[in-house]
């Protein structure tokens, strides 16, 4: 399993924040690797929540189908995702104040890829460290884009 973690200070409270990472029309607006929006069960998102993306790194799209397994606004979101050939993905978002009157936002995602042992040799070789490149160039977005 790939393990990619990224923190950054935000110049807004959590609420702010919130409001924009669990937003599905926002994601174009921060996230790099996303591609497209398919079908969202619910908006606001909340316990339960479903929806589908397209993500695309290395020249590859996949599509993602995500379960909000927890919404605890505007300090966690937990999200389970489901791709291609078995592979799934745990994601969370901590929101914490910072103590400057700002956030401290934290993303976790955990990643198995699919086929196994033969498919985790193969992301190894084939990722990198581009997951976690795109993990802080996405948090900086976030953070241009709350800010703004």
């Amino acid at each position: 399993m790939k393990r990619v973690t990224a923190s950054i200070d935000i110049a807004a409270p959590p609420e702010d924040v919130w409001a924009v990472v669990m937003d599905p029309g926002r994601l174009k607006d921060w996230v790099t690797i996303h591609r497209r929006l398919g079908k969202v069960s619910d908006e606001p998102l909340k316990d339960g929540s479903t929806l589908e993306q397209t993500l695309h790194l290395r020249g590859v799209s996949i599509k993602v189908h995500w379960t909000v397994e927890e919404a605890d606004r505007p300090s966690r979101a937990v999200w389970e995702g489901r791709g291609p050939a078995r592979a799934r993905t745990h994601t969370t978002y901590d929101l914490s104040p910072n103590g400057d009157g700002g956030t401290r936002f934290e993303y976790v995602n955990e990643f198995r890829p699919p086929l196994g042992p033969v498919g985790a040799a193969a992301n190894r070789v084939l990722m990198g460290g581009v997951p976690q490149r795109e993990a802080h160039r996405t948090l900086r977005r976030l953070k241009e884009l709350v800010e703004g």
